[in-house]
């Protein structure tokens, strides 16, 4: 029995160091608790998964905005230099005078083509007026640039005042080197009548296959005409006194055909 002692000590040592290392050790660390609240604590509730058997729901795309490619219609002009780069606007208005028993109007024919103004006349006797129709002008200075192509017997008329119902004041240059200037009348019966106002010859008009440039100036009663940069003759009218209306060109053939005027350019101005 005296051999066991030294055992039971022995384990009875172990014991005692055992509860000491855990009561020096400590506890070992906890989470610390959230603080006390009166508010209510709010968990999210799970987004339910779509049903398999339906198609997703999508919104139905915008109307997408059309966009116009055409270029805008060009808006009329006072003042401007017509070029013929494109046809004649509806801007510009026709009117013809022609002999009932020698003209033929078929075989006129009138059209902006390759930057020029072409007059093609085949046929005798015709008086083809252009007026712009945009606006109307009391004092206005006209200007035009004609290039004869054809026989030597024509003329090229500027026209300032145009009113359909009374009439206007036209500028005549022919290219034998005469002028005229007239007030053409609306008489009742819906002709026109040829009033002379002026008329006279110049040295400064090119004769024959040629280029002009014309211009005229209607300020107050004053009717002025110069050729190619030079003053040919400027008179004041007491007599009619039109006042106001429409610009425009004409050519005019007579009995020699054919007649091929090219034009240009024209341009309306402040005198």
């Amino acid at each position: 029995m005296k051999r066991l002692r030294p055992l039971l000590f022995f384990v009875a040592m172990l014991l005692v160091v055992g509860l000491a290392c855990s009561v020096f050790s400590g506890p070992k660390d906890t989470p610390t608790p959230p603080p006390p609240t009166d508010e209510p604590i709010i968990i999210d509730e799970p987004t339910p998964l779509p049903d398999p058997t339906e198609a997703p729901v999508t919104e139905e795309p915008l109307p997408t905005e059309v966009i116009p490619t055409e270029p805008p219609v060009p808006q009329s002009q006072q003042f401007f230099t017509e070029e013929f780069d494109n046809p004649l606007s509806s801007d510009w208005s026709t009117y013809i005078v022609y002999d009932e028993t020698e003209s033929d109007t078929d075989k006129v024919k009138v059209e902006a083509d390759d930057g020029n103004l072409v007059w093609d006349f085949d046929s005798k006797y015709v008086y083809y007026y252009l007026f712009y129709g945009a606006y109307e002008y009391e004092d206005v200075q006209l200007e035009v640039r004609a290039d004869n192509r054809g026989k030597n017997n024509n003329s090229v008329s500027l026209i300032c005042r145009y009113d359909p119902d009374t009439g206007w004041y036209e500028f005549n240059i022919a290219n034998n080197g005469l002028y005229d200037i007239l007030y053409a009348e609306v008489l009742d019966s819906g002709k026109t009548r040829w009033n002379p106002i002026a008329n006279g010859g110049s040295n400064d008009i090119n004769a024959g296959l040629e280029v002009n440039e014309y211009l005229i100036k209607c300020q107050g009663d004053e009717l002025t005409l110069e050729v190619n940069g030079a003053d040919v003759i400027s008179i004041h009218d007491k007599k009619y006194g039109l006042r106001k209306g429409q610009v425009g060109v004409s050519v005019s053939s007579f009995n020699v055909l054919p007649v091929l005027i090219e034009m240009d350019w024209i341009k309306i101005s402040e005198p």
